[in-house]
């Protein structure tokens, strides 16, 4: 049994509602992706906060996934799918995929008592240095000096007047890791994504999948430019000449 949609001869059910008559042009697409995740009316504040998220991912320049699609389409032209769906693989726990994973630790926190966030975000740190692991949405390879969207989306957020338990759960546990590590990790625009979104009660587990939707657009405008002004056989090129061969 499926809830979320039926066709027959004559029209196109949704979660109910008729596609032609009460979603076309009457619901935005970022309305529509909620209403097809959830089966509710989305609320002016998710809509906001998810069209924030939604531009904030897209498009990051020259990226392991950008340039995984741009190398794709060098080879099969023909499939511009491939080449999107190429890029899209390589959104997970080390770039752009870990809004979810991070927005479950922030739940971690929040579930806890006032007394007890503390412990529980330094449990957080101890756990993950013990497995010798990132902690994700915790530091940025290019953002040395703080990750500018984090900022960006945090007021957004506040504009709307989403709750801020998860947001204050991400600043508590970025000073943690810094004050038991010594070391001076940024809080990344993965970790915000997956604090405003766990403010406005998107599950964790769908969170990659909103970013996969934004990061789609953003290859499909790398490929458009790759067609007028290619850059894969340079980068191809790079690489050869950057990467010494040894026996």
């Amino acid at each position: 049994m499926t809830h979320l949609c039926y066709s027959d001869v004559d029209k196109i059910l949704v979660r109910g509602k008729d596609l032609c008559r009460d979603l076309i042009g009457k619901m935005t697409f970022t309305e529509m992706m909620l209403f097809h995740l959830t089966g509710k009316q989305p609320t002016e504040q998710q809509v906001k906060i998810v069209d924030a998220v939604l531009v904030t991912i897209m498009e990051h320049g020259l990226t392991p996934s950008a340039i995984a699609a741009r190398q794709t389409y060098f080879g099969a032209p023909e499939a511009l799918q491939g080449a999107v769906a190429a890029g899209i693989l390589g959104v997970g726990t080390r770039f752009a995929g870990t809004s979810g994973d991070c927005a479950a630790l922030l739940e971690e926190i929040v579930a806890a008592p006032d007394g007890a966030k503390k412990d529980v975000a330094r449990g957080i740190v101890e756990r993950f240095r013990r497995e010798r692991k990132p902690i994700p949405g915790y530091g940025h390879p290019v953002h040395k000096n703080g990750d500018p969207r984090v900022a960006r989306l945090a007021a957004i957020a506040a504009e709307v007047g989403v709750g801020g338990k998860y947001i204050e759960a991400m600043y508590l546990l970025g000073e943690t890791i810094n004050a038991m590590t010594g070391k001076n990790l940024v809080i990344n625009a993965s970790a915000a994504m997956g604090a405003v979104m766990a403010e406005i009660n998107i599950p964790p587990v769908i969170m990659r999948g909103l970013v996969i939707v934004s990061r789609a657009a953003g290859l499909v405008g790398h490929l458009r430019e790759e067609m007028e002004e290619p850059a894969s056989a340079h980068i191809w090129d790079l690489v050869e000449k950057g990467v010494p061969y040894s026996d």
